[in-house]
């Protein structure tokens, strides 16, 4: 799956007063489960002898669940998921159905690593779903940010419920609920990701980490094996790129964006700012400036820098980036991606500013 983890936080309060937002209210109140609340007796998950007994723990209880079934979950890569499917490929190996839909709106490399590490290193039954054409063409000349979102939570839907209707023997429905989740959904979990498929798609869930938080997920993880590049990713807005593409989106400014988050990423890694730096990436608004390559005269657009610090994602502050680094980073997008000729750093705190531009 291509919408990630922060999707239906996204999806609940974007769509909750249209129909799709209020099926997914009417099916999260109908699978809502007992048992949603963490013990306080429960030992935090901070080493790897807590991880391997959780994980341990969690693939007798998924065995015992799920039995000779089979069980759908939608894999976008981001840290939730691809922990739950590794978990339930332990569990249950084969009986679990990934289901990954590209919809174009992915940082580079993305849908190659999920094929990668679930499909040729863990062995997986995934389904890998081309929708790229259908998401952009979707989303043609559509440049209001909340139009843009519902298009892509809509869209992703639609073609998870399509897959899922090609499927027999489907019991069960898997999902990376994670306890700030629930606590943030004030006791009813309107579940990401796939909350608004159609009734008579009726699954039982399974969410084998709804009560951990984020960094446990993230030892789990690492503890069953998989590249800290996926463990250890930074926050993605639900509709990926789409809201990093300023206005209507563009393949051209797609790519720009793509190319352009990629530099930055790379030369943060090199850098020591990897893991340091709580979110960075790239932007590309909608208009161009006049700029000089070669001897000649370009118009083409600007890059946006955007690297930021938070504890809570309520407030956040700028990361002070070494100005050489900066130097850098602009020779590098400037030459390497097409139809760029600058680029700007962002040094607004939120607030004012929201740490995404859409």
């Amino acid at each position: 799956m291509c919408i990630n983890e922060d999707f239906g936080k996204i999806w609940r309060k974007r769509c909750k007063q249209d129909a799709c937002g209020e099926i997914l209210n009417r099916l999260s109140r109908r699978i809502f489960m007992q048992g949603n609340v963490r013990p306080d007796t429960m030992e935090r998950i901070t080493t790897k002898a807590l991880a391997e007994k959780f994980i341990d723990e969690q693939i007798a209880e998924l065995r015992a669940q799920i039995g000779d079934k089979k069980v759908l979950l939608a894999l976008s890569g981001g840290v939730d998921s691809s922990v739950v499917a590794a978990l339930l490929i332990k569990a249950v190996g084969q009986q679990l159905v990934c289901v990954h839909v590209n919809h174009g709106l992915l940082r580079k490399g993305e849908p190659e690593q999920v094929v990668d590490v679930f499909r040729n290193q863990m062995n997986a039954n995934l389904i890998y779903v081309d929708a790229v054409d259908r998401f952009l063409d979707k989303l043609a000349g559509v440049a209001e940010p909340e139009k843009k979102r519902k298009i892509i939570g809509a869209e992703f839907i639609r073609v998870f419920e399509e897959e899922a209707r090609k499927l027999d023997g489907i019991e069960f429905l898997a999902q990376g609920t994670i306890y700030p989740d629930i606590l943030e959904s004030d006791g009813v979990k309107a579940h990401h990701n796939v909350g608004g498929l159609p009734e008579d798609l009726r699954f039982e869930l399974v969410e084998p980490v709804k009560l951990l938080f984020k960094d446990e997920v993230r030892m789990v993880g690492k503890t069953l094996g998989l590249p800290d590049s996926m463990v250890f990713r930074q926050p993605f807005p639900g509709p990926g790129l789409g809201v990093r593409c300023l206005g209507a989106i563009t393949r051209e400014r797609l790519e720009a964006v793509r190319e352009s988050d990629a530099i930055l990423r790379e030369e943060f890694a090199k850098n020591g700012l990897e893991g340091k730096v709580w979110q960075y990436f790239t932007v590309v608004p909608d208009f161009k400036s006049v700029g000089v390559k070669d001897g000649k005269r370009t118009f083409a657009y600007p890059v946006i820098i955007r690297a930021v610090n938070t504890t809570d994602a309520m407030t956040a502050t700028v990361e002070d980036i070494p100005f050489a680094l900066l130097q850098r980073i602009t020779a590098r997008i400037t030459s390497e991606v097409e139809n760029i000729n600058r680029v700007l750093y962002d040094v607004t705190p939120k607030p004012p500013a929201t740490i995404e531009w859409e």
